[in-house]
Protein backbone atom coordinates (compact mmCIF):
# COMPACT_ATOMS: atom_id res chain seq x y z
CA UNK A 1 0.00 0.00 0.00
CA UNK A 2 1.25 3.33 -1.00
CA UNK A 3 0.08 6.78 0.02
CA UNK A 4 1.10 10.52 -0.74
CA UNK A 5 0.41 14.14 -1.25
CA UNK A 6 -0.16 15.90 -3.59
CA UNK A 7 -0.08 19.70 -4.32
CA UNK A 8 -1.97 20.87 -6.93
CA UNK A 9 -3.70 23.31 -4.68
CA UNK A 10 -8.07 23.83 -6.19
CA UNK A 11 -6.92 21.43 -8.75
CA UNK A 12 -5.50 19.28 -6.51
CA UNK A 13 -8.52 16.37 -6.21
CA UNK A 14 -9.08 16.22 -9.51
CA UNK A 15 -5.17 15.42 -10.25
CA UNK A 16 -5.62 13.13 -7.59
CA UNK A 17 -8.01 10.76 -9.16
CA UNK A 18 -5.65 10.62 -12.57
CA UNK A 19 -2.66 9.61 -10.55
CA UNK A 20 -4.84 7.14 -8.85
CA UNK A 21 -6.49 6.03 -12.23
CA UNK A 22 -2.84 5.56 -13.49
CA UNK A 23 -1.52 3.60 -10.82
CA UNK A 24 -4.26 1.66 -10.12
CA UNK A 25 -3.71 0.10 -13.82
CA UNK A 26 -0.53 -0.89 -13.10
CA UNK A 27 -1.66 -2.15 -9.25
CA UNK A 28 -2.59 -5.78 -8.21
CA UNK A 29 -4.97 -4.01 -6.04
CA UNK A 30 -7.99 -2.11 -7.73
CA UNK A 31 -9.06 0.54 -5.21
CA UNK A 32 -7.73 3.78 -4.49
CA UNK A 33 -9.01 6.57 -1.85
CA UNK A 34 -8.51 9.89 -3.19
CA UNK A 35 -8.53 13.10 -0.26
CA UNK A 36 -8.88 16.86 -0.82
CA UNK A 37 -8.33 18.17 2.58
CA UNK A 38 -7.51 21.72 3.48
CA UNK A 39 -6.89 24.21 6.79
CA UNK A 40 -6.63 27.18 5.43
CA UNK A 41 -7.67 29.26 8.27
CA UNK A 42 -4.09 28.25 9.04
CA UNK A 43 -2.35 30.73 6.52
CA UNK A 44 -4.87 34.06 6.42
CA UNK A 45 -4.10 37.29 7.14
CA UNK A 46 -7.87 38.27 9.26
CA UNK A 47 -6.72 41.66 8.80
CA UNK A 48 -7.31 41.07 4.73
CA UNK A 49 -10.79 41.23 4.14
CA UNK A 50 -10.37 41.02 0.62
CA UNK A 51 -9.01 37.37 1.15
CA UNK A 52 -9.61 35.84 4.22
CA UNK A 53 -14.01 36.03 3.61
CA UNK A 54 -13.98 33.56 0.68
CA UNK A 55 -11.95 30.57 2.29
CA UNK A 56 -12.81 27.66 3.96
CA UNK A 57 -11.81 24.68 5.72
CA UNK A 58 -13.22 21.31 4.93
CA UNK A 59 -12.33 17.47 3.45
CA UNK A 60 -13.69 15.19 1.19
CA UNK A 61 -13.00 11.69 -0.14
CA UNK A 62 -13.57 9.55 -3.22
CA UNK A 63 -13.33 5.73 -3.43
CA UNK A 64 -11.91 4.98 -6.57
CA UNK A 65 -12.24 1.40 -8.40
CA UNK A 66 -10.24 0.78 -11.82
CA UNK A 67 -11.53 -2.05 -13.84
CA UNK A 68 -10.76 -3.10 -16.96
CA UNK A 69 -14.42 -2.50 -18.84
CA UNK A 70 -14.95 0.89 -16.87
CA UNK A 71 -14.39 3.80 -19.03
CA UNK A 72 -11.36 6.19 -18.73
CA UNK A 73 -11.91 8.99 -16.87
CA UNK A 74 -10.57 11.66 -19.68
CA UNK A 75 -8.61 14.05 -17.74
CA UNK A 76 -7.33 17.25 -19.03
CA UNK A 77 -4.74 18.40 -16.88
CA UNK A 78 -2.13 21.87 -16.99
CA UNK A 79 -0.20 24.47 -15.51
CA UNK A 80 0.73 28.05 -15.99
CA UNK A 81 4.03 29.19 -13.54
CA UNK A 82 3.13 32.50 -11.74
CA UNK A 83 4.83 33.58 -8.24
CA UNK A 84 2.91 36.57 -7.93
CA UNK A 85 -1.10 35.99 -8.54
CA UNK A 86 -2.18 33.31 -5.36
CA UNK A 87 0.74 32.93 -3.49
CA UNK A 88 1.75 32.12 0.65
CA UNK A 89 5.17 34.50 0.57
CA UNK A 90 6.12 33.43 3.82
CA UNK A 91 6.39 30.08 3.57
CA UNK A 92 10.58 29.17 4.03
CA UNK A 93 11.05 32.67 4.57
CA UNK A 94 10.89 33.09 8.14
CA UNK A 95 8.15 35.58 7.55
CA UNK A 96 4.16 35.50 8.44
CA UNK A 97 2.68 32.66 5.84
CA UNK A 98 -0.78 33.85 5.03
CA UNK A 99 -2.23 33.85 1.41
CA UNK A 100 -1.92 36.83 -0.64
CA UNK A 101 -3.86 36.65 -3.99
CA UNK A 102 -4.18 39.39 -6.85
CA UNK A 103 -8.06 39.28 -7.36
CA UNK A 104 -8.42 40.68 -10.87
CA UNK A 105 -5.45 38.43 -11.76
CA UNK A 106 -7.53 35.30 -10.72
CA UNK A 107 -10.41 36.45 -12.01
CA UNK A 108 -8.88 37.03 -15.52
CA UNK A 109 -7.31 33.48 -15.49
CA UNK A 110 -10.21 31.73 -14.13
CA UNK A 111 -12.93 33.07 -16.50
CA UNK A 112 -10.58 31.63 -19.36
CA UNK A 113 -9.69 28.45 -18.12
CA UNK A 114 -12.15 27.34 -16.65
CA UNK A 115 -14.54 27.14 -19.70
CA UNK A 116 -11.46 25.82 -21.95
CA UNK A 117 -10.60 22.85 -19.60
CA UNK A 118 -14.35 21.49 -19.93
CA UNK A 119 -14.22 21.97 -23.40
CA UNK A 120 -11.49 19.84 -23.75
CA UNK A 121 -12.03 17.27 -21.69
CA UNK A 122 -15.96 16.53 -23.63
CA UNK A 123 -13.88 16.04 -26.67
CA UNK A 124 -11.60 14.39 -25.25
CA UNK A 125 -14.42 12.00 -23.65
CA UNK A 126 -15.83 12.31 -27.52
CA UNK A 127 -19.15 13.71 -26.31
CA UNK A 128 -21.01 17.31 -25.91
CA UNK A 129 -21.38 18.81 -23.07
CA UNK A 130 -25.24 18.58 -23.16
CA UNK A 131 -24.61 14.74 -22.52
CA UNK A 132 -22.84 15.78 -19.38
CA UNK A 133 -25.44 15.08 -16.55
CA UNK A 134 -24.02 17.34 -13.89
CA UNK A 135 -20.87 19.36 -13.63
CA UNK A 136 -19.33 19.84 -10.41
CA UNK A 137 -16.83 22.60 -10.16
CA UNK A 138 -14.13 23.92 -7.92
CA UNK A 139 -16.34 26.64 -5.74
CA UNK A 140 -14.15 29.54 -5.94
CA UNK A 141 -16.03 32.44 -6.70
CA UNK A 142 -19.85 32.63 -7.90
CA UNK A 143 -18.91 35.31 -10.38
CA UNK A 144 -16.61 33.32 -11.85
CA UNK A 145 -18.82 30.02 -12.19
CA UNK A 146 -21.65 31.97 -13.69
CA UNK A 147 -19.47 33.54 -16.30
CA UNK A 148 -18.71 29.88 -17.17
CA UNK A 149 -21.53 28.48 -17.09
CA UNK A 150 -22.79 31.97 -19.67
CA UNK A 151 -19.93 30.77 -21.86
CA UNK A 152 -20.26 27.74 -22.09
CA UNK A 153 -24.17 27.66 -22.29
CA UNK A 154 -24.93 24.96 -19.79
CA UNK A 155 -28.33 24.73 -18.23
CA UNK A 156 -27.59 26.20 -14.65
CA UNK A 157 -29.58 23.38 -12.85
CA UNK A 158 -26.70 20.94 -13.89
CA UNK A 159 -24.21 22.96 -12.07
CA UNK A 160 -25.59 23.11 -8.47
CA UNK A 161 -22.82 24.93 -6.22
CA UNK A 162 -22.46 25.27 -2.40
CA UNK A 163 -19.83 28.12 -1.97
CA UNK A 164 -22.52 30.11 0.03
CA UNK A 165 -21.91 27.97 2.24
CA UNK A 166 -19.04 26.17 2.61
CA UNK A 167 -16.37 29.30 0.46
CA UNK A 168 -13.76 28.23 -0.69
CA UNK A 169 -11.73 25.42 0.34
CA UNK A 170 -8.99 24.85 -2.47
CA UNK A 171 -8.51 20.73 -2.76
CA UNK A 172 -12.05 20.21 -0.87
CA UNK A 173 -13.90 21.82 -2.57
CA UNK A 174 -14.77 19.03 -5.74
CA UNK A 175 -15.21 16.16 -3.43
CA UNK A 176 -17.43 18.21 -1.14
CA UNK A 177 -19.60 18.88 -3.83
CA UNK A 178 -19.77 15.60 -5.26
CA UNK A 179 -20.56 14.29 -2.09
CA UNK A 180 -23.46 17.06 -1.54
CA UNK A 181 -24.38 16.20 -4.90
CA UNK A 182 -24.74 12.46 -4.23
CA UNK A 183 -26.57 13.08 -0.91
CA UNK A 184 -29.30 15.30 -2.25
CA UNK A 185 -30.09 12.87 -5.15
CA UNK A 186 -28.75 15.29 -8.01
CA UNK A 187 -26.03 12.77 -8.84
CA UNK A 188 -27.16 8.92 -9.27
CA UNK A 189 -25.30 5.78 -10.13
CA UNK A 190 -24.46 5.81 -13.88
CA UNK A 191 -24.70 9.33 -14.70
CA UNK A 192 -21.41 11.01 -15.99
CA UNK A 193 -20.24 14.31 -14.05
CA UNK A 194 -17.73 16.89 -15.37
CA UNK A 195 -15.30 17.79 -12.30
CA UNK A 196 -12.62 20.96 -12.84
CA UNK A 197 -10.44 22.94 -10.76
CA UNK A 198 -8.43 25.91 -10.74
CA UNK A 199 -6.65 27.69 -9.13
CA UNK A 200 -2.87 28.33 -7.07
CA UNK A 201 0.10 27.31 -8.93
CA UNK A 202 -1.56 28.44 -11.40
CA UNK A 203 -3.17 25.15 -12.47
CA UNK A 204 -6.02 23.95 -13.83
CA UNK A 205 -7.31 20.08 -14.44
CA UNK A 206 -10.89 18.29 -15.31
CA UNK A 207 -12.44 15.33 -15.41
CA UNK A 208 -15.61 13.02 -16.68
CA UNK A 209 -16.39 10.79 -14.08
CA UNK A 210 -19.09 8.02 -14.29
CA UNK A 211 -20.63 7.15 -11.16
CA UNK A 212 -20.60 2.97 -9.77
Amino acid sequence: TICFDLNAACSGFVYALHTAECLLAAAKRKYALVLGAEVLSRVMDLTDRSTCVLFGDGAGAALVQWREDSPSIHAVLGCRGNDRVLTIPGVNKGEPSVIHMEGQDVFRFAVEALPRCAKEVAAKAGISLDEVDRFAFHQANQRILDHAIKKLKLDPAKCTGNIAHTGNTSAASVPILLDQLVSSGQLRSGQKVLCAGFGGGLTWAGALLQLA
